[in-house]
């Protein structure tokens, strides 16, 4: 027997091992079978759980347990990102906090060991935290970014695209974090707008004949400025095209020129042109031959290029310094307030620098037209599908990708530089020498590649390619991706390109995004904010499942989930229900065995009903979960469960098996545990530990038989019955329309009606199967069928599609205390009408209010005259009942 309360931890706990040991999630090739193949977006191998790891992975355990449910040879592949910037920046804090060591003075292999070193100590935690959440990963294929044979993969992929000239080293504008020292890809850096300001200073012509005004956002800059443009079309500065000016503070002459980048609207129309230190300029500045002036190093202070006093000053105190030293020396014109758009680092929020540096780039126009088609043409589909026009609009408007970091952890990029010949050597391995002029004085490049240059290649490096392998065979493309939309360029994309260009197919079929985790107010869950609660206390406190049904439910097909701790109750509560059904079961039906061919057995309505409503759930899930639509498909099972089974089948269950005979009773057993077997299997997906307990007690189970490699619940479309849906339904709007009835008068349990129905005879019949369930659950003492729709006085009308019912209230209300409940309950109402009323029919109102509460009026109108509409028919009712 079942115990009184359901226990999750050690039922969660006892699951998760017997899992495990069993090697059930466990997939090898078999060609006897179609595989499902899901890669997991790996997390930082230093991160932690949080609820978007929650979401995210619950709705990958939901659909890996589908489809191995439905015969799949599934594979779902866990794994780690070695997480360059984010792991480099923990492994320095700890260095610096906690040893007092200062990682700038470690060797660069010193350095890597002590990276090592934290891995093993803290990498994989969150590893460890998905299994507490149930995830179904094959933990035996467990990857790591930085493990030799991905190492390998990144290695190889790197020389073939450098082989084939898509893959450049130049001197360019990137995007540089001046806290991290590291070049940053343009998808890596979070755009916003910040109030500032745009200085108008004089620039004297050298000739001494006059001056001219430029307008910049960075006064600092300026002390790099080797030009100043106009537009060649902007009739004001013709007459200065070809001259120079005198470049305040530093005086550098400098050339005045034509260009088309130069807008004619900003502020003065003439711009200082710093080539080193903005995108734009940089391209002027190759264009007309300018001086490229670095006037920072890589913390952004300024450094030995700039004159004194500006020289090591941070960036901001020298922005100051330079309009204080303009507007000393009298030329500084003025100050306007104004609008800057600025970058910031994705990982520290530092303000981008643009900086002029070395880089490695790989082109992105071929690989980015190639990654477009396939979701144009549908061979890879987006759910919801509306990502498709970002995912057009970023690859349609992308740059050359920068790889290139400037970190000590990562993958070093695969390329040694020759001291003699000044030559570059692309290999997988360390060559012995210059592939060029046969030196062996070479030195691999500093750099590692962006962390996103090893995971591009996950879908496949996860199975082993380079190598050509039987895993790689069978597993790849793999058919779903489950991920976050805000990596649809970091990841999605690039895995498409990578897919295309390494393996000549798509890396998966279909990819669906999961939104947000925010908290009840909509704000995204943050540690700044103290926000998010911690999963595994979560999972403490209510259970895995609990924490995943909730979390699934809550979150709507495409949109960000609104969660908190307390919504946990939820998912509880249902456990609880789930525990108690089977339970019940259990002592309604201690010591009688099920009849196994009870299909063959005749079934009241009650029981077709039930099979046809579990028949369409069936169809309805399954297809709301190839879909994709998760919250759905949770609602429609609960909703079955809740309501069709629990408060409906197993509330007529109580009689029916105190008045069946031994046959009977077991053939109705046979169909409940049939019903409760099939919702258990549904539920397994989203609530694998509580469902895989009461599967094990449901009924006698064989050695190693888990709930997981169970057949997922079939369909039989023979069951479905409109007859018995219309029935029952009719049914179960009687029993609730009698008892709110008896609730509304405030009558007790123990009062008996009379009831009064009109209907065809196909009604009729419906009424007359259900005769003995309605009279006990309705709390009648009799019914009657009328010849025509004309019932005694003193009866109240109750609500049933297509049928007319009558409640023979005579004898059991007080009629002048109802009187006066109404009455005061009517005046109230009449008030509300009248001043709604006045607001809808004021033009005032309707013309000028938004649309939005104009709406809301009418609606409120409406549904206050229902009110009034309905406490006006049970007040005439009462009258009739009165005169009676």
């Amino acid at each position: 027997m079942l115990d009184k309360h359901y226990q999750h931890g050690p039922i969660e706990e006892k699951w998760r091992r017997a899992w495990e040991e069993a090697r059930l999630f466990h997939s090898e090739p078999d060609e006897t079978r179609e595989p499902f193949t899901i890669v997991i977006p790996p997390p930082n191998v230093t991160g932690m759980l949080h609820m978007g790891h929650v979401l995210n992975n619950t709705m990958q355990d939901i659909v890996i347990r589908y489809k191995r449910m439905r015969g799949y040879n599934a594979c779902w592949v866990p794994g780690t990102d070695h997480a360059g910037i984010a792991t480099q920046n923990m492994v320095e804090k700890h260095l610096r906090e906690k040893e007092g060591v200062d990682p700038d003075s470690l060797s660069r292999e010193a350095f890597l060991e002590r990276v090592w070193s934290w891995k093993e100590k803290f990498g994989g935690i969150i590893i460890k935290q998905l299994r507490k959440l149930g995830a179904a990963c094959d933990w035996e294929r467990e990857r790591f970014t930085m493990e030799d044979g991905l190492v390998r993969a990144v290695a190889v992929a790197f020389k073939r695209l450098y082989d084939k000239g898509l893959i450049y080293r130049g001197k360019y504008i990137v995007n540089w974090c001046p806290a991290l020292q590291t070049a940053l890809a343009d998808d890596e850096v979070n755009r916003e707008e910040l109030a500032s300001h745009l200085w108008h200073f004089r620039y004297p012509l050298a000739d001494g004949d006059g001056y001219l005004v430029v307008a910049t956002t960075r006064p600092e800059t300026m002390l790099g400025d080797t030009g100043v443009a106009v537009n060649p079309n902007d009739q004001r500065f013709r007459h200065l095209i070809g001259k120079k000016a005198l470049l305040p503070i530093v005086n550098r002459e400098i050339p005045i020129f034509a260009d088309e980048h130069v807008d004619p609207e900003f502020g003065t129309g003439c711009v200082k042109v710093t080539p080193a230190h903005d995108p734009d300029d940089f391209e002027m500045g190759k264009t007309h031959g300018l001086e490229f002036i670095t006037v920072m190093d890589k913390t952004a202070h300024m450094n030995e290029r700039a004159p004194e006093p500006f020289r090591g000053m941070y960036r901001t105190e020298a922005r100051k310094a330079v309009v204080a030293k303009m507007e000393a020396l009298g030329l500084l014109d003025k100050i306007e307030d104004h609008t800057v758009a600025v970058g910031r680092c994705y990982r520290t929020n530092d303000i981008i620098e643009p900086y002029l540096s070395e880089q490695w780039f790989i082109k992105m126009d071929g690989m980015a037209q190639s990654a477009l088609e396939p979701v144009l043409d549908g061979r890879v589909r987006f759910y919801p599908e509306r990502w498709v026009a970002t995912y057009k609009h970023w690859l349609t408007h992308i740059r050359d990708w920068c790889i290139s970091r400037q970190l000590k952890w990562g993958h070093r990029i695969p390329v040694w530089h020759c001291g003699v010949c000044g030559e570059q050597t692309c290999a997988v391995d360390p060559p012995g020498c210059c592939a060029h002029c046969g030196s062996g004085e070479i030195e691999q490049d500093p750099d590692v590649l962006d962390t996103w240059a090893s995971s591009w290649l996950w879908p496949f490096s996860v199975f082993g390619w380079p190598e050509a392998n039987k895993d790689l065979a069978y597993y790849y493309p793999t058919q779903t991706l489950v991920t976050a939309a805000d990596i649809i360029f970091f990841w999605v994309a690039r895995m498409i390109m990578a897919g295309l260009e390494f393996m000549g197919e798509v890396p998966f079929a279909k990819v669906c995004f999961n939104g947000i985790v925010r908290d009840a107010e909509g704000r995204k869950m943050s540690k700044t904010l103290g926000n998010s609660p911690d999963p595994l206390d979560l999972i403490e406190r209510y259970g895995a499942d609990a924490l995943r049904f909730t979390i699934v439910y809550n979150t709507p097909y495409g949109q960000d989930a609104r969660f908190s701790a307390e919504s946990c109750e939820f998912g509880r509560g249902f456990c609880t229900k789930i525990w108690n059904a089977a339970r019940f079961l259990q002592m309604t039906f201690e010591d009688v065995e099920a009849d196994p061919d009870w299909r063959a057995r005749p079934r009241d309505i009650v029981g077709r009903w039930i099979l046809s409503r579990l028949t369409a759930t069936i169809q309805d899930v399954e297809t709301d979960l190839e879909e994709y639509r998760l919250a759905a498909a949770a609602s429609r099972i609960y909703n079955f469960f809740w309501g069709d089974f629990c408060d409906w089948r197993l509330e007529f269950v109580k009689p029916a098996a105190r008045n069946a005979d031994p046959a009977e009773k077991a053939a109705l057993l046979g169909e409940v545990r049939y019903t409760l077997d099939a919702c258990l299997r549904l539920l397994h997906p989203f609530m694998p530990f509580v469902t895989e307990e009461l599967w094990r007690h449901l009924a006698p189970r064989e050695e190693g038989a888990y709930l997981l490699n169970q057949d997922w619940p079939t369909a039989n479309p023979a069951w479905r019955d409109e007859n018995a849906d219309a029935a029952v339904s009719a049914l179960q709007q009687l029993i609730t329309g009698v008892r709110a009835a008896r609730k509304s008068y405030g009558l007790p349990n123990s009062a008996r009606f009379r009831l009064y129905l009109y209907g065809d005879a196909r009604q009729r019949s419906y009424i007359e199967e259900v005769e003995p369930m309605l009279l006990r659950l309705a709390g009648l003492e009799s019914y009657e069928l009328l010849e025509e729709n004309a019932p005694p006085e003193g009866c109240t009308a109750v609500s049933v599609t297509g049928m007319s019912a009558y409640l023979d209230l005579r004898g059991h209300l007080d009629i002048a205390a109802e009187f006066e409940k109404i009455d005061k309950k009517l005046a109230k109402l009449l008030k509300e009408r009248k001043a709604l009323e006045g607001r809808v029919g004021n033009p005032k109102f309707t013309d000028n209010a938004p649309a939005a509460v104009v709406a809301k009026t009418r609606s409120d109108l409406e549904e206050t005259v229902r009110q009034i509409g309905h406490l006006e028919q049970t007040r005439a009712d009462l009258e009739k009942l009165d005169r009676a």
